[in-house]
């Protein structure tokens, strides 16, 4: 019995016995009421109904992998070459960079319900409760060196942000690798951050793992537990299957990489421009030691963020460089 099998048979939303859990997982009631104090300590919130047994307390949808491969457009379905959904992972990113290394990887796309080393950039830990975000990493191989891959984090901000506007919401796109959405409390906070690792020649064929974390819901004792302000898709757009969002997401992603060896960003900028959540306002740059005011201007062709600082314009080209909005 793994926690994702018990999950999946709580997720309908029905009170289950632990007589019952047991019987369908083939365990004792003792091993089923272990697992449920496993689930609760993941972040999973249980209702014990006395005399009956529990429910989630919440409306959970755990990721099927046929579902998500349904929902794929032709297209999509071409370009992919494996998708997995693991229950558990220390990390989603360093599943595929172990893929490329047995020789596969690419087109292969990684999902996972908990990650429990899971980092952002300049190697912050990304936390999330099981099966309450999407996570997910996809591997692709470029023929050309790293020099080609400019922007591509930018890009796929542009993508993860159309798919989110299909679903009504409004999200901004933070330079480099943040998305930010109005959260509850009418805030601009951070929905979901993509780090890209790249391994391979610097002149010649390079191996690239896009990984994304989206949060979907989030309690207040987990949102305080967090260094930063924070957003949920579904505080304020509930309704929306996570199954079809993987889908959408993974559609989308694997159509940009297809052509963005070709086009470079240059065929992004307007579109992430058009999001720019910190445009024309005053920004506060974080670089080492170095801290300094400007106002943020657009990105260029190359993903560059333009500012302006002391009357003179700079351009801020990625690396260990954190922008913030100064108030």
């Amino acid at each position: 019995m793994t926690i994702g099998n018990l999950v999946r048979l709580l997720s309908d939303g029905n009170v289950h016995s632990g007589e019952q859990l047991g019987e369908t997982l083939g365990v004792s009631r003792a091993a089923v009421w272990k697992q449920l104090k496993k689930l609760e300590a993941l972040g999973v919130e249980l209702v014990a109904v006395k005399g009956r047994g529990y429910r989630l307390a919440h409306r959970l949808e755990p990721l099927e992998g046929a579902r998500i491969v349904e929902h794929l457009p032709a297209q999509a379905r071409h370009l992919l070459t494996r998708l997995f959904v693991e229950d558990q992972l220390p990390s989603s990113n360093e599943y595929l960079r172990q893929r490329f290394n047995q020789g596969a990887g690419h087109g292969e796309v990684c999902l996972v319900e908990l990650q429990t080393a899971g980092r952002g950039r300049r190697g912050r830990v990304w936390t999330t409760p099981w099966g309450q975000s999407l996570m997910l990493s996809l591997g692709w191989r470029f023929d050309a060196g790293v020099a080609s891959l400019e922007g591509l984090s930018l890009a796929v901000g542009v993508v993860v942000s159309q798919v989110l506007e299909q679903l009504g919401a409004a999200p901004k796109l933070k330079w480099p690798n943040d998305i930010l959405m109005v959260d509850a409390g009418d805030e601009l906070s951070k929905l979901a951050g993509i780090l890209i690792e790249v391994t391979g020649d610097a002149a010649g064929p390079c191996e690239v793992v896009i990984g994304m974390g989206m949060n979907l819901s989030l309690t207040e004792s987990q949102r305080a537990a967090i260094d930063q302000p924070v957003a949920a898709l579904f505080d304020v757009h509930a309704g929306h299957t996570r199954n079809q969002l993987a889908s959408d997401v993974v559609a989308g992603l694997l159509s940009m990489l297809a052509d963005f060896e070709h086009v470079g960003f240059a065929a992004w900028r307007d579109a992430w421009n058009a999001r720019h959540a910190y445009a024309g306002a005053p920004v506060r740059i974080i670089q080492g030691e170095r801290v300094s005011d400007a106002i943020a201007g657009d990105v260029d062709n190359s993903g560059n963020l333009w500012v302006t600082e002391n009357g003179h314009s700079r351009r801020l080209a990625g690396g260990e460089i954190s922008v913030r909005r100064r108030l």
